[in-house]
């Protein structure tokens, strides 16, 4: 019989990724796969990928986990003129084997220990031929670094392998605490030193932010904001908010749409400093403002972009936002998704950050940290002249002074401070 082979080839992902490194083979050399069913896992500088398999039958790895490996590199085939396996359907649980019946002893049996109960089948793993459990190179590295035992953790990943994603979702679902199975520390004990590769998405994020600091004339300028209207606002609305929109009303609405305001006030803030034909400097202009929220994912930060942000409603940006934050922590975003954005903001105060200087997005011109919220002695709003603990949060505004004045700078970051200082503005378009 005439064999018929596929090549498993790395797809282009994008003109600016030329490469990736086979993070997981999720079906094991020699076994039956089915067309479009993912084959591996590959992780780029931008983003984690499922590759499908291009045809059915019996997968040949010529590549290893955690090669690098080109775009339109052929890194395994598929022997398409291999049967599918009888047994290769899901397998029906094996039925609890009868326990035999012991004749009546004629002296008394000995005591025996009961038996540990089983576990709850709730979560269970799916093992591999061999009794191991299926599980990918970063599924096990993080397990091991929690001291989880990848027997508890279900996997969504193909044939039931556990993926990094499933230990994640499995921490959080444990948020009360997960019992280590490692070794305690003993004093005394050798001092190890470990060294592992840095991922192609760490490797980008640090070429990036050595680039902005390397080609563009970073500057910093500061202020505070008196979240005290925003609070009650929210707390005189949630309720209402969430029950017509079915999403929370959270902070980072308010600021999407404070900055869009002031994008259009100050348009070389949502500007890009490019080349023309020529080869010479020039300003690229945008009509409309793309921000990047910066999210953390479980491989670093993303920045995802919502389009055309002047143009939604709140509950427009919060159910963007909401749906970004999930994918990317499942590491679902694409990679068309973090591109093009004119103008990003960063959060850091949900890490507990008071005060930071953001570092820019290349080629964007401006960055908006937005820091932990803060009781500190203020003037009260309500009280001119007089003292009184306010919710304050720090505000930092990173630019490239190449194309963005001093002056033009603070006034940005002023505009912002007045609309969350007084919401009604924000609803006024003032």
């Amino acid at each position: 019989m005439k064999t018929m082979t596929t090549q498993i080839v790395i797809p282009n992902v994008g003109e600016s990724v030329t490469s990736g490194i086979i993070a997981a083979w999720t079906v094991e050399d020699g076994a039956y796969v089915e067309r479009d069913e993912t084959v591996l896992e590959l992780e780029t500088d931008k983003v984690t990928m499922e590759v499908p398999a291009p045809a059915s039958g019996v997968v040949r790895h010529s590549a290893a986990e955690g090669d690098e490996v080109d775009v339109g590199a052929a890194v395994g085939e598929i022997d398409e003129s291999a049967e599918k396996p009888a047994g290769d359907a899901a397998p029906e649980p094996m039925p609890a084997p009868e326990a035999p019946k012991a004749p009546a002893p004629s002296t008394p049996a000995p005591a025996v220990a009961p038996a540990a109960p089983a576990p709850a089948p709730a979560l269970t793993a799916v093992p591999a031929s061999n009794g191991e459990v299926k599980a990918t190179p970063l599924a096990r590295k993080l397990a091991d670094d929690k001291g989880i035992d990848l027997g508890s953790i279900a996997g969504t990943g193909a044939s039931g392998r556990i993926r990094e994603q499933d230990v994640l979702a499995y921490l959080q679902s444990h948020q009360g605490g997960v019992a280590s199975t490692a070794s305690p520390a003993i004093s005394g004990s050798a001092r190890e030193v470990s060294v592992e590769r840095m991922s192609p998405m760490r490797q980008a994020i640090a070429s990036r932010l050595v680039e902005a600091q390397q080609t563009a004339a970073m500057l910093t300028t500061f202020n505070e904001v008196d979240m005290g209207a925003v609070m009650e606002l929210r707390k005189q609305h949630k309720e209402a908010f969430a029950e017509k929109h079915g999403i929370n009303l959270g902070f980072m609405s308010f600021f999407v749409k404070a900055t869009t305001q002031a994008l259009q006030k100050f348009p070389l803030i949502n500007s890009y400093i490019i080349q023309d034909d020529n080869g010479k400097p020039a300003i690229q202009k945008h009509s409309y403002s793309d921000v990047a929220i910066a999210v953390s994912g479980p491989k670093g930060l993303v920045v995802p972009v919502i389009r055309s942000a002047e143009t939604l409603s709140f509950a427009g940006i919060e159910s963007t936002i909401k749906d970004m934050a999930l994918r990317a922590r499942d590491g679902k975003i694409s990679l068309e998704e973090m591109q093009g954005g004119t103008f990003t903001i960063t959060n850091g105060g949900i890490f507990g950050s008071l005060m930071s200087t953001p570092i820019l997005n290349p080629p964007q011109s401006a960055i908006l940290g937005m820091h932990g919220i803060k009781k500190r002695p203020a003037e009260d709003p309500s009280n001119p002249g007089t003292i009184a603990l306010r919710p304050m949060m720090y505000l930092a505004l990173s630019y490239d002074h190449r194309i963005v004045d001093g002056a033009e700078a603070v006034q940005f970051l002023v505009s912002i401070k007045d609309a969350i200082e007084d919401p009604a503005r924000l609803m006024l378009d003032l």
